[in-house]
């Protein structure tokens, strides 16, 4: 007797011969996938202890993130008016955010992510400019105790900010602030005690990532002791990284990035995952492939907007591309479906043809490549015997999903977050008929409002949500 049997539904396997099964189904047995075939021969062979009727469903894997920000989700917008929605990030992420900011906002990205079917993500331990809550290990715990109470899945980035060091963070106790200097040896004491108490490893459904961040040398080169600062930190970084076996991650590279990276700083390799990535040189797109790097491409992104990852060239050479929300501020959601539709046009745009990465590739890249990507290909990313169960099921009956056929075109081109209604982790079921299991939402909403506006009047920010002039009535700011 099988634990749970989905039935009845359009199943997209993302398997071996990407099979899809119109009348089809899983069968489930503790954590993994027992069988993947059609109704009437999951039900000849297996009893079930519980049956999931997926009638006018579309059962695929759950999708993945490779890119997003910790912190974000309670900065929705905040100064993004008059430019100022970065300098703000950086501000509160070092010096105003207390460990419930970090958990009120955790539960509530976990759980936009749960119900738009987002089961696996990467997010870093803040952004700004590479501005990483890593003085101390409470603000990474609050966050991974969070996520943990939702139960899907992350690797949580964290490391070393950008130098010059020490770097000034505050701490909280009430409304006492306490200010002191955090060095680079600091951060990196805080990131190897949240891999040794968080990194789950295979049977972890949260697990560490190292970042570090990306070095411009075209703003203008590095003088030797800044080179000699940059090849300590990645040495040491690196060594971590690849001691606990975590992967290791960076944020924001473009054209010249990625070469400097290899030459100078060694961080290449298999283990690697490269975010944004615009405007690389063939040189740079070969060194990807030679070391194995894989690349996470987020077509909503700011940085999509004024320079492009060359996704179809670096696919065309072989190099492991998946897709990432770069989530959920200033202006972005955590809605893949959003972000898959969004990489097919943005390119087609660019190459003015409609045949440039079809829908069939784009799924790949928030499921099975995503998988690979994070080093989870023999574990995740498709609806095949021995994998994990990560399961989601998608509500076609809709008119904007009718009529339900080409069922993996429905899912590119039509579907969006709040069409998913069913999501299975591990074979635990999360979510049913939009219902979540494991956390109560009201209570998440209401505290991610009050931690919003405790955050906005502790840092002083309140004039940051006053609409600016040109808002209104222009054709730009």
């Amino acid at each position: 007797m099988v634990d749970l049997l989905i039935t009845g539904g359009v199943v997209v396997t993302m398997g071996l011969g990407r099979r899809v099964i119109d009348d089809g189904g899983v069968a489930l047995e503790g954590s993994h996938i027992l069988d993947v075939d059609t109704s009437a021969e999951l039900t000849s062979r297996y009893k079930a202890k519980r049956v999931i009727d997926a009638t006018h469903k579309i059962v695929m894997p759950g999708l993945f993130d490779g890119h997003s920000h910790a912190g974000h989700g309670l900065l929705k917008s905040l100064g993004y008016h008059n430019q100022l929605w970065y300098k703000a990030c950086e501000q509160i992420y070092a010096e105003g955010s207390p460990p419930g900011f970090w958990r009120a906002e955790a539960l509530l990205t976990s759980l936009e992510r749960l119900r738009f079917g987002v089961t696996c993500s990467l997010t870093f331990l803040g952004g700004g400019d590479s501005v990483m809550r890593t003085d101390d290990p409470v603000y990474g715990v609050s966050h991974c105790e969070a996520v943990e109470d939702v139960g899907i899945r992350e690797f949580l980035a964290v490391g070393p900010r950008r130098p010059p060091f020490p770097r000034k963070y505050s701490r909280w106790d009430g409304a006492t602030k306490t200010d002191l200097m955090v060095s680079f040896e600091d951060q990196l004491a805080t990131s190897r005690a949240l891999i040794e108490g968080w990194d789950g490893g295979a049977d972890g459904r949260v697990r560490i990532a190292m970042m570090l961040p990306t070095s411009h040398p075209e703003h203008g080169g590095f003088t030797g002791e800044e080179l000699e600062e940059l090849k300590y930190m990645a040495g040491a970084v690196r060594r971590l990284s690849k001691e606990k076996r975590v992967l290791f991650t960076q944020d924001g590279h473009t054209k010249g990035t990625v070469k400097f990276a290899h030459e100078e700083l060694g961080l290449l390799g298999p283990d690697a995952l490269l975010s944004h990535s615009t405007d690389l040189t063939d040189e740079e797109i070969e060194l990807c492939r030679k070391t194995g790097t894989r690349i996470v491409h987020n077509p909503s992104a700011v940085a999509s907007m004024t320079a492009r990852c060359p996704v179809p060239e670096l696919l065309d050479a072989g190099v492991t591309v998946m897709l990432g929300s770069d989530a959920s501020a200033p202006d972005r959601s955590f809605d893949m479906f959003r972000h898959m539709f969004q990489c097919m046009r943005y390119h087609r745009r660019h190459y003015r043809d409609d045949r440039v990465l079809p829908p069939g590739k784009v799924l790949e890249m928030a499921t099975v490549d995503a998988a690979k990507a994070m080093g989870l290909g023999n574990e995740l990313g498709s609806l095949e015997p021995g994998k994990r169960a990560d399961v989601i099921l998608v509500d076609a009956r809709k008119p904007h999903m009718y009529p339900l056929n080409m069922a993996a075109d429905r899912v590119a081109y039509y579907a969006n977050g709040n069409d998913v209604d069913t999501v299975i982790v591990d074979g635990e079921v999360l979510m049913e008929g939009c219902e979540v299991k494991t956390v109560d939402v009201d209570e998440v909403l209401d505290l991610a409002q009050e931690e919003a506006e405790a955050m906005i009047d502790r840092n002083g920010l309140r004039h940051l949500m006053d609409y600016t002039e040109g808002y209104w009535g222009r054709s730009r700011y």
